[in-house]
């Protein structure tokens, strides 16, 4: 399959196991029912972890443990690559005026690993077995590392267009999409230099984790925007020096190993 088909691909799955996962907990559960929210994350995670399958199985015919399954114990690195930037983005937000502080109940922390939980089966792990870990092992012998990048970064943040933020304007719309390709440059950045998919996948859940840890409304939502881009592409380059990746010998062409 050419490339632009399977990036058009990753994107439409990514779509359907979104919406059909979580459709069984919703027509099941009661809204006010606690587990909705698991149950609805878990449908995520089952339906794309079967569309993954089809995918590879009967359209690129690829073999299922080149998805980077190695060194699950790279999920805690990752949920550190990924937290640090966006709390030190949001840190910054706060000292510059751009968001406020909203008082909350301590007890609401006791909620967080059931929310991040949530978070893991809903968005971090469905999104990237199909992003950094399908896509990327299907892309990786067919671009550069630097092309490999780019179009994992720029097809996973386009598709947030769709997605709901506080953005209110133009502007601010299009910013939290370059926030997004910006997240996706890290948890490619984070594949590239684990080897495997799970450092990618805490990447991702470590936005989500940082994003809870501080809990801020926006005043300029812009201005938080552009700092938390600034802070993850720099958490994805020097997680991409790391591995020499932005050496002359990368220039040079040479191939990802999947």
């Amino acid at each position: 399959m050419k490339t632009h088909w399977s990036v058009l691909l990753a994107m439409v799955v990514m779509l359907v196991q979104a919406f059909v996962g979580a459709i069984p907990a919703l027509l099941l559960l009661d809204r006010a029912n606690p587990l909705r929210p698991l149950f609805g994350a878990l449908g995520v995670t089952l339906v794309g972890l079967l569309l993954v399958y089809l995918v590879r199985r009967f359209l690129d015919r690829r073999p299922w443990r080149a998805l980077g399954w190695r060194n699950p114990s790279h999920l805690l690195l990752g949920v550190l690559a990924g937290a640090v930037p966006v709390l030190a983005a949001n840190g910054l937000s706060l000292a510059l005026g751009a968001s406020a502080l909203i008082p909350v109940d301590p007890a609401i922390y006791a909620q967080l690993p059931l929310a991040a939980l949530v978070v893991l089966l809903g968005q971090a792990f469905p999104e990237e077995l199909l992003w950094r870990g399908h896509l990327y092992d299907t892309l990786s012998d067919r671009l550069s590392p630097r092309a490999l990048l780019i179009v994992l970064s720029a097809g996973f943040g386009v598709l947030h267009i769709v997605s709901q933020s506080a953005a209110d304007s133009l502007a601010e719309r299009l910013l939290y999409v370059v926030m997004a390709v910006s997240l996706g440059f890290a948890c490619t950045a984070a594949r590239v230099w684990s080897g495997g998919l799970w450092m990618a996948v805490g990447a991702h859940l470590g936005v989500h984790l940082g994003m809870r840890a501080l809990p801020l409304r926006p005043e300029e939502f812009g201005v938080m925007l552009v700092l938390q881009t600034v802070m993850l592409t720099l958490a994805g380059l020097v997680l991409l020096r790391g591995r020499g990746l932005l050496s002359s010998r990368a220039r040079t062409g040479d191939r990802v190993t999947a």
